[in-house]
C-alpha cells in the first residue's frame, strides 16, 4: 500500500516508546500518526475493526479497555489518544449518556485520585457503554505517577464537553496545558461538516487548536497571510470534479436490512456502465467516478440476488444534480455534492445513507423530466473517502461491519491537524490524498 511509512516505526517501539490509543478503532488516529512518521499501539475491542488494522499493519490488542490493566504502559507511554465509543452519547441514539453524565463525572474524579468505582456507578448506570468515557483518566492517573504522558488527545461527540472540561480541570492540576472545545471537521479539509469534542493536552508546550485552514466561504489574502481555502465539497473528495455534476457510483450488495442492488449479485459497476449500455447519455464534460475496486482488494462476499432492475437514465440526465441524503427519515441532512458532507453516521440499516437526485439550478422542478433517478447507496469506499481514509483502505467484515467502524472513526485528516504539533512534525495535506 502506498500510504504506508515504516523508516522509523521499529527504532521507535525498541526505543520503548509508546503512543497508547484507547478503543482505537479501524485505525483513524492510526492512520493520521502513519502519515507523520509515527505509530501507535491501539486497544480495541471489536472484532472487525480489529481485522481492518491488522490488515492496515496497525499494531492492535484486542481487548476491553475496561479491563485491561494499565501497568504495561507505565514508565513507556509518550503520547496517549482516546475516542471513546460515542453511541451511549450520540444524538443518533438514545443518548442515554447524558442522563448516565453524573455517574461518569464522578468516576473520573474517583478515578483521578485512584479510586475505582466503577463496578458500584456502572449498577446505576442507563447505558452501560457511559462509563467508558472515563476508562482514559485511569490509565491518566497510573501514568501521571511517573510524569507522563507528555501529551493527551481525545476526542468524542459535542455532548461530551462538559467531560471534557473535568478532565481538563484535573489534568492542569498535574501541570499540563489543556484545551478544550468543539472543532468542526471541515475546518481542516475533511469534506464533511463534523463537528466533535477535542481535548488536547501537553506537559512541554502551550495547548492550543490548530489553525483552521479552511472556511465555508474561501478567504483572500491579506497583509497577515494567505486566507483559507473553501471547504472540500464531496465531488473534490471523490475525484467527481468541481465544475461537473456528478455521478455516484451504483454497488452491488446492500447491508444489513437493506434490499438488493441494481446489478448482478458480486459486481461493482458504475454509471459508466450504463452509458456503454445505450440506457444513458452523459453531457460531454460529465464526469464519472471510477472505484478502482480492484486496486482496493474488495471481494465479492456479498451474494444477495439481484431482485430490482437497474435504473435508466435517458438523454435528459442533464437536468439532474446529485445530493447526498444521511438517511431515511424526513428530518434528514441533505447536501449537495458541491457542499462537504454531513456528519457521517451509520445504524443497524448500514447503507441508509444515499445519492439522490435533484433538479439541477438551471431547471425548476415543474420542468424536470418525468424520469427520476432511484437513489442510490453510498459505498463504503465513498463513506471512507469522506472520512479522509484513502480509496484502498481495506475495510473488514460485511457492508453493515464497514459502515459501524466508518461511522466511527476519527477523520485522520483531522486527526493529523491535532497530533503533528505535539510530535514536532509538519503536517503535508497532500499525504492524505482525498480523491482515488
Amino acid at each position: 500500500m502506498p500510504w504506508r511509512r515504516s523508516s522509523s516505526h521499529t527504532a521507535r517501539l525498541r526505543a520503548g516508546v509508546v503512543i497508547l490509543d484507547l478503543f482505537s478503532g479501524p485505525g483513524g488516529w492510526s492512520f493520521a500518526l502513519t502519515m507523520l512518521g509515527f505509530r501507535d499501539v491501539g486497544l480495541e475491542w471489536d472484532e472487525w475493526a480489529c481485522k481492518t488494522r491488522t490488515a492496515a499493519g496497525q499494531l492492535t490488542i484486542r481487548t476491553d479497555v475496561a479491563l485491561y490493566p494499565a501497568w504495561p504502559f507505565v514508565g513507556k507511554t509518550t503520547g496517549l489518544i482516546a475516542s471513546p465509543p460515542c453511541q451511549a452519547w450520540s444524538r443518533a441514539g438514545k443518548r442515554l449518556g447524558l442522563i448516565d453524565q453524573p455517574l461518569v463525572h464522578q468516576a473520573v474524579a474517583d478515578l483521578a485520585q485512584g479510586l475505582d468505582t466503577r463496578a458500584r456507578l456502572l449498577t446505576s448506570c442507563r447505558d452501560e457503554r457511559s462509563l467508558l468515557a472515563a476508562e482514559p483518566m485511569r490509565y491518566l492517573h497510573a501514568l501521571h505517577a511517573v510524569g507522563q504522558p507528555e501529551w493527551v488527545a481525545m476526542e468524542e461527540v459535542p455532548d461530551v464537553l462538559p467531560l471534557w472540561r473535568q478532565y481538563a480541570a484535573v489534568l492542569r492540576g498535574w501541570g499540563f496545558s489543556v484545551w478544550a472545545g468543539i472543532l468542526n471537521a471541515a475546518d481542516y479539509g475533511v469534506p464533511q461538516t463534523r463537528r466533535r469534542a477535542i481535548l488536547l493536552a501537553s506537559r512541554t508546550r502551550t495547548a492550543v487548536p490548530p489553525q483552521p485552514t479552511h472556511a465555508e466561504v474561501a478567504e483572500p489574502e491579506t497583509l497577515f497571510g494567505p486566507g483559507r481555502a473553501r471547504w472540500v465539497s464531496m465531488a473534490q473528495a471523490l475525484g467527481w470534479g468541481a465544475t461537473d455534476r456528478p455521478v455516484p457510483t451504483v454497488c452491488a450488495g446492500g447491508g444489513p436490512g437493506g434490499g438488493a442492488e441494481p446489478f448482478p449479485s458480486g459486481s461493482r459497476k458504475t454509471l459508466s456502465d450504463a452509458r456503454d449500455r445505450g440506457t444513458w447519455t452523459p453531457r460531454p464534460d460529465r464526469g464519472v467516478l471510477h472505484a478502482h475496486r480492484e486496486k482496493a482488494g474488495w471481494g465479492t462476499g456479498d451474494n444477495r440476488p439481484a431482485d430490482r432492475p437497474a435504473p435508466t437514465f435517458t438523454n435528459e440526465a442533464h437536468r439532474w444534480a446529485w445530493s447526498l441524503r444521511s438517511n431515511n427519515q424526513a428530518n434528514a441532512t441533505v447536501r449537495r455534492a458541491d457542499e462537504p458532507a454531513g456528519t457521517l453516521f451509520f445504524g443497524h440499516r448500514a447503507n441508509e445513507c444515499t445519492w439522490v437526485a435533484e433538479p439541477a439550478a438551471a431547471y425548476p422542478k415543474d420542468a424536470a423530466s418525468p424520469t427520476v433517478p432511484e437513489p442510490i447507496r453510498i459505498t463504503a469506499q465513498e463513506a471512507g473517502m469522506l472520512q479522509t481514509f484513502p480509496a484502498d483502505y481495506p475495510w473488514a467484515g460485511n457492508k453493515g461491519q464497514q459502515f459501524s467502524q466508518i461511522g466511527n472513526a476519527v477523520p485522520p485528516l483531522l486527526a493529523g491537524h491535532l497530533l503533528a504539533p505535539h510530535l514536532r512534525v509538519p503536517l503535508d495535506p497532500d499525504d492524505f490524498a482525498l480523491a482515488a
